[in-house]
């Protein structure tokens, strides 16, 4: 379902900018995770992260010419995905806390292969045999690095791989709304309907731990990168088909890896590979059907 506003090219860039953002939050949840639980750090993240939402909504050109109106058309809609959001987040931050760094990033890279699936029913996309196929080859990636039945395989893998699930359920209902509504307006439903869930979620499960004044400045840049990340990937989601991003989010996993290793001294080459290759694989064989101007 092509749009007379795709910009495939710049949506690119974009999603790349957003992805090295989400890492960079990522490092900071696992630096966080011995002293705050998944919970908290969640409602951190979304309190924080309101803010470039706001910033970004109260500097929209389209929503001031709007009249500055808050009420959109598809509000549940916009709600729900932040629910949606207040899982997904729950569940990525467990498996920081409890997994590699790299592999638990590397598992949550399935949201592109959902991605591509989701975006038939959802969206009414048409994905031919090979995109199917590429879609098969990486999830086939997926379950070697979670590498179920053997010794070395723990439920916490479920965590990531059910976050990638919600994630791309997030990606692919970006662009369901009306064309005419400001994407700030989109993140911040989203941003906000998370914060709330979050909070409430984080006092179910224990409240909240005193805060260490170090430990400020953290949660802030946590919030900062991941509330940039999501205005940027809502604003890349609407300009273009999913199918046409999602591979290149399989460029953070050497980028995970890398960055497991500088900051934590982590090197899961057993648990990785080649399951992380096959992802990969699945993504670049989606580009090269991409590029081709034949029907799927």
């Amino acid at each position: 379902m092509k749009r007379a506003t795709d910009r495939t090219g710049l949506a690119i860039v974009l999603s790349l900018v957003a992805l090295a953002l989400f890492d960079g939050m990522g490092l900071i949840i696992k630096l966080l995770s011995a002293d705050y639980s998944a919970a908290e750090l969640s409602a951190w993240r979304n309190i924080f992260g309101l803010i470039p939402a706001l910033i970004a909504l109260s500097t929209s050109r389209k929503w001031r010419a709007t009249g500055r109106r808050f009420r959109i058309r598809q509000w549940k809609l916009a709600l729900s995905r932040g629910a949606i959001v207040t899982f997904a987040q729950l569940f990525f931050y467990l498996s920081l806390g409890r997994m590699d760094f790299a592999t638990a990033s590397t598992i949550t890279y399935a949201n592109a292969l959902f991605m591509t699936a989701l975006a038939v029913p959802l969206l009414g996309e048409v994905v031919g045999w090979v995109r199917w196929g590429a879609v098969m080859v990486g999830f086939a990636g997926v379950v070697l690095v979670m590498q179920p039945g053997s010794d070395t395989f723990s439920t916490d893998a479920l965590y990531p791989l059910g976050a990638a699930f919600m994630y791309a359920l997030v990606a692919v209902t970006a662009r369901m709304f009306d064309e005419d509504v400001p994407s700030p307006l989109v993140s911040f439903y989203s941003n906000a309907a998370a914060m709330v869930g979050s909070v409430v979620l984080a006092l179910a499960l224990g409240g909240f731990s005193p805060v260490a004044m170090a430990d400020i400045p953290w949660l802030m840049a946590m919030g900062a990168f991941g509330g940039t990340a999501v205005l940027i990937i809502v604003v890349s989601q609407r300009m273009t088909e999913q199918a046409n991003l999602a591979p290149f989010s399989y460029f953070g996993i050497p980028f995970a890896f890398l960055l497991g290793w500088l900051f934590f001294g982590e090197t899961p080459w057993d648990a990785l590979f080649p399951g992380a290759i096959l992802i990969a694989a699945g993504g670049l064989l989606i580009v090269w059907r991409e590029r081709r101007k034949e029907p799927a």
